[in-house]
């Protein structure tokens, strides 16, 4: 009788261990990264950043630059706008390991790396060129991207890009706005980067 009770008290054990793991591996999934707020974002000059809810998913348009490489599982996302002509987008990917993040990441960079030259392909008369801007020393690594397009009779568009890891979770922030890439805020934006990977653990 003793040895059944002992039994018994230990699979009620080991079942209510199973059952804490499983609702806290549950509600992980289930919590967002953090996210940046519109005052990390590159301070605009004539215009405050205003920063929409933090929503699960992807975005309902894909950020430019990174159509078809972002996975619906597991993704969140959050969109800014300004008074005027600059925007932002951030969307952050919990993955299933960290090696799946890892690929996710480099996924994107190559992405972002080839985005001038497959909208060249795409846009006859068009003008674009990008630049890296190097990598950053945070958490499992990030780094730094632009790009420039433009077509005649229209406006010029600059889009800089930071992409970046934290363990499982991969972050990527788009700025947007009329411009060239000499109008870009690159050294504000390496700074909106970095806090982006810090804050992505809740």
């Amino acid at each position: 009788m003793f040895r059944r009770s002992v039994l018994a008290a230990t699979a009620a054990l080991v079942l209510a261990a199973t059952a804490t793991a499983t609702a806290t591996a549950t509600a992980t999934a289930a919590t967002a990264p953090g996210f940046l707020g519109g005052a990390d974002l590159p301070p605009h000059p004539s215009s405050p950043w205003y920063a929409g809810p933090v929503t699960k998913g992807l975005p309902e348009t894909t950020p430019f630059c990174l159509e078809g490489v972002l996975p619906a599982a597991g993704g969140w996302h959050r969109t800014f706008g300004t008074d005027v002509d600059a925007g932002a987008v951030q969307v952050s990917v919990r993955s299933a390991s960290d090696a799946s993040a890892a690929k996710l990441a480099a996924s994107l960079e190559r992405k972002v790396a080839a985005c001038a030259a497959d909208w060249l392909r795409r846009t006859p008369g068009g003008t674009a060129s990008w630049q890296d801007y190097g990598k950053l020393a945070v958490e499992e690594g990030a780094h730094v991207y632009g790009v420039d397009t433009s077509i005649p009779e229209s406006e010029p568009g600059v889009h800089l890009y930071g992409i970046g890891r934290d363990g499982s979770t991969v972050t990527v922030v788009m700025w947007r706005q009329m411009g060239h890439l000499t109008d870009a805020p690159v050294p504000a934006f390496r700074k909106t980067t970095t806090t982006a990977v810090n804050r992505l653990a809740p």
